[in-house]
């Protein structure tokens, strides 16, 4: 069955009904709805109330950044532990809980990869017959032929509900995710959600792999274990990103789509002005496009410019992110615990010019310089890629709603097995020991 568009506008109207939750130290337009579910008591241990603010900038009283909401979805939470330490949340400590046993599951799997047609097929048998579960998946999954074909398929298929990117918001509808693929597939799952997201339960079907712990044979004992609840997590903190562009002429609305592509929901018009927002897991590069001249922007923290980039480009990472294009560039690699911001330089003009970390909660802005002979790109996860001319920002800041990454083991162990497999970090031939003892002198 497909999802419709009275059916969606009918489930938020819902939503809106209830007192909106608002997180005081985050910035303005971040609000959460349904506060029954969305408790404030289960916010952070580690978060502290935010100190008097100025009118530009929300800052924290700790280093911890906008203090993360910990519900997760319509019905997950994160299990309160009162023992921290320092303030700090143990990484041991963040479990997951339902308030509710969940009922509906969305699907993600890669597309244009035949062999998952069948770990995907057994999955959704796996849910829909054995849990009893809804189960929602891309309409332009159920489009591929070995699957429409599948007549064997067919009874199980009948019983999904399906939505089009940018057209249908699930947000409220979702309890958890599961993702087949690679880690673009919850790049991709972030991407969906651009307020709280459902927690995720990556199994590792792709080349890579690095954010997606779970091996498939298991995945019957393993999708249980989560449903029954109290696994690990992995809080993934998210980049809020607001791009503003201006003397931009206006563009007519169809069916809720720009002509430019760019979902209307996310887009405010003001006069002469564009604002957009984005919810970033990995990061935010800044690069010169297809100019053969350097690229030269000012990057802005708090307010004041701390310098000038002349080169291929920047980015702006999350620790999560530090593993991927930073790590490539030259930069150090941050586990997701780490509450922090990378900045990385993209072949800089400059031999002292190295990665740095600031902490979580700031806000960094980024434009053109006056005297920039070109103009500069800006993506978000490799998404959305643009043009970014004279006058236009991008500000950057921490977002108050990380991505729940489902654990296999705990934060730690999984982290480090994923820098020793797919990355092969410190790999060396070990040395060999002395086979005769040393005289003494």
């Amino acid at each position: 069955m497909e999802m419709n568009r009275e059916k969606l506008c009918t489930s938020k109207a819902d939503v809106s009904s209830d007192s909106a939750y608002h997180c005081s130290t985050c910035h303005d337009d971040e609000e959460w709805s349904n506060t029954s579910r969305g408790r404030a008591k289960s916010r952070s241990l580690s978060a502290s109330p935010a100190l008097g603010s100025t009118k530009e900038f929300r800052r924290t009283r700790s280093l911890h950044g906008p203090c993360p909401v910990t519900t997760f979805g319509p019905k997950a939470c994160m299990l309160q532990n009162p023992k921290t330490i320092m303030h700090i949340q143990d990484p041991a400590s963040q479990r997951l809980t339902w308030n509710k046993p969940p009922k509906s599951v969305l699907v993600i799997k890669k597309i244009r990869d035949a062999s998952l047609l069948q770990p995907f097929k057994e999955l959704c048998v796996y849910l829909t017959e054995e849990n009893n579960m809804i189960v929602y998946v891309e309409k332009k999954v159920l489009e591929d032929p070995a699957i429409a074909n599948d007549d064997n398929f067919g009874p199980v298929k009948k019983k999904f509900c399906t939505f089009r990117e940018d057209y249908d918001d699930i947000s409220n509808q979702i309890d958890f995710i599961i993702c087949l693929g690679g880690d673009g597939t919850l790049l991709y799952a972030s991407s969906l959600f651009q307020g709280s997201v459902p927690p995720v339960m990556a199994f590792h079907l792709g080349s890579l792999g690095f954010l997606t712990p779970f091996n498939f044979e298991n995945f019957q004992s393993q999708v249980t274990q989560v449903i029954e609840g109290n696994a690990a997590l992995v809080l993934r903190s998210r980049l809020k990103v607001k791009v503003v562009k201006e003397h931009r002429e206006k563009m007519t609305v169809q069916n809720g789509i720009e002509e430019n592509g760019v979902v209307s929901t996310n887009m405010e018009k003001e006069v002469g002005k564009q604002i957009m927002q984005y919810q970033v897991l990995n990061e935010v590069v800044v690069d010169r496009g297809p100019s053969s001249y350097l690229s030269n922007v000012d990057v802005f923290l708090d307010g004041h410019l701390i310098t000038t980039v002349q080169g291929d480009g920047v980015i702006v990472s999350t620790p999560t992110g530090s593993t991927a294009y930073a790590a490539a560039a030259g930069a150090s690699m941050i586990h997701p615990n780490v509450p922090a911001i990378m900045i990385t330089p993209i072949c800089p003009h400059s031999l002292s010019f190295r990665p740095i970390v600031v902490p979580a909660g700031v806000e960094l802005k980024i434009m053109l310089s006056p005297d920039a002979r070109n103009t500069a790109w800006v993506s978000f996860d490799g998404r959305k890629r643009q043009e970014i001319c004279h006058g236009d920002s991008i500000s950057i800041t921490t977002s108050c709603y990380p991505l729940p990454s489902i654990c296999f083991r705990d934060p730690v162990s999984d982290w480090f097995e994923s820098l020793a497999e797919c990355l092969h970090w410190n790999v060396r031939k070990k040395q060999n020991n002395f086979a005769v003892e040393e005289e003494e002198f």
